[in-house]
Parts: structure tokens; sequence; C-alpha cells
């Protein structure tokens, strides 16, 4: 029987990659996303390798969440693996300068929307008796930087939120993986510059960022270890970086 596996923020980037990767590996696929045509879109293209349902709900609101969840569970019985990659920046602004509701967006996608997804499944696999959650953070979490004060906060949150998890799951037999990349060149730069293209590239000029794809092996990687074998935290860089703000550019 195939593993099943649920992804938030499947509709681009690391959520997409992961999905594809995921089916070529035959792991069913419960994919998440704003985005209802790509979802469908998706659906039809991977659903030919591996069984795909998708949901599509507001991931800031817990009733939203756990009721297209529930539902979903009512069906599928349970889920194997669980990665809470829904998220983003948005803006890179002073304090004084920032916009409350880009602040508000990251708390409900990057913090909130981990939560409420992870609350739900988590008390389906306690009672499977197993699982593997892998948590897509940010070196943002690890090393905060100026203009940039509530991504960074919602991802140090993520880290906490990370090994607490792992703390209360173990019993349970559930591993969690906290997964920390550096510069990866996605939609991230275009939604934190709100659309600005031509600043959003210049972020991944003069050297050779991660991409979407060395995100999604290195989330493969950790859920396909042996049993006994938990990768509790992982950062990942591009080799032009060294931290947060420091990039080599030629």
């Amino acid at each position: 029987m195939n593993r099943k596996a649920f992804i938030t923020g499947a509709t681009s980037g690391i959520g997409e990659a992961t999905a594809r990767l995921f089916s070529q590996h035959n792991i069913d696929l419960i994919l998440c996303g704003r985005r209802k045509e790509k979802l469908a879109s998706l659906a039809q293209e991977l659903g030919q390798r591996v069984a795909v349902k998708t949901l599509n709900f507001d991931i800031g609101r817990y009733d939203e969440v756990k009721n297209s969840i529930d539902t979903l569970l009512a069906a599928w019985k349970e889920v194997d693996i669980l990665v809470n990659n829904a998220g983003g920046a948005y803006g890179l602004d002073l304090m004084e300068d920032s916009s409350i509701e880009d602040w508000e967006k990251m708390i409900d996608f990057n913090l909130k929307g981990l939560l409420y997804v992870s609350k739900t499944l988590v008390t389906h696999m306690i009672a499977a008796g197993k699982g593997h959650i892998v948590n897509v953070s940010s070196i943002a979490g690890k090393q905060a930087y100026a203009k940039g004060m509530v991504y960074c906060a919602t991802k140090a949150a993520v880290e906490s939120i990370s090994e607490s998890m792992r703390l209360e799951l173990v019993p349970h037999g559930i591993k969690v993986t906290n997964i920390s990349p550096g510069a990866v060149e996605t939609q991230f730069s275009v939604n934190r510059f709100h659309g600005n293209v031509a600043r959003a590239n210049s972020v991944y000029k003069g050297y050779d960022p991660l991409v979407a794809d060395d995100i999604a092996h290195t989330i493969y990687y950790s859920i396909s270890l042996p049993d006994h074998i938990q990768i509790a935290d992982l950062t990942i860089f591009p080799a032009a970086q060294s931290d947060a703000v420091t990039i080599h550019k030629n």
C-alpha cells in the first residue's frame, strides 16, 4: 500500500516540486493550496501515477482547516507524511514602514496555518501510532535580519514549534523534521516585493541559488530513511551563501 502525504502550499515552488517528486516514488497525495485551478491541473497530471485528493481552504481559519481535513480522512483514514510548506514573506521594510496587512498574512500563513493543520493531523497520526511531519522553516528562523522582523519571528516560531513537536510526538512513533533553507529561487521574492519581478530577480543574480527541486529532494531524503533514523534539524544553503544575509556574488 502506498504511503500518503499531505502537502500545504502545493500549487507552486517547493510544495509543487515535492508533490511531483513524491508522485514519482508512489506516494499518494493530498494537496492543499489557494489556487483551485492549479490544484485541479496538478491532480489531473499526477493522478496518472498515484491517488490524488485536493483541498482548498483558508489555512488561517481553524474551523475550515479542521472540517476539510476531518471530512477527507473519513474516507482516506490516515496520513503518513505531513509537509508544512505553506507560507511566505510579504514586504521588506523597516518596522515603521511595514504593512499591517503583510504582517497578518505572514502570521496566518507561516504560523497559524502550520499549527492548525498540524493539530488536526496529529490527532490521526497518534491514533495510527506513526507519522512524519516535515516543517519547512527558513534560515530567517535561526538568524534575524533588518526589515524582516515579522517574517523572521514567524520562522523562529516554526523552529520552536518543531522542537516542541518532537518532544511531544516521539513517544507516539511520530518523527519531526525541521528544514531551514537559505536562498531558494521560487515565487518567494516576487511575493515579498508585491509582484516587482525585476527587484525579485535581482536577489538571485551573480550566483547559483537553490531551486525548489533541491528542497523537495531534501524533504524526500528525510522521509525515506530507515525507521530508526530521524533528521531533527537541517539547514541548507546554496554554495555561495554563508548565513542569512551573506551571499557571495560574482
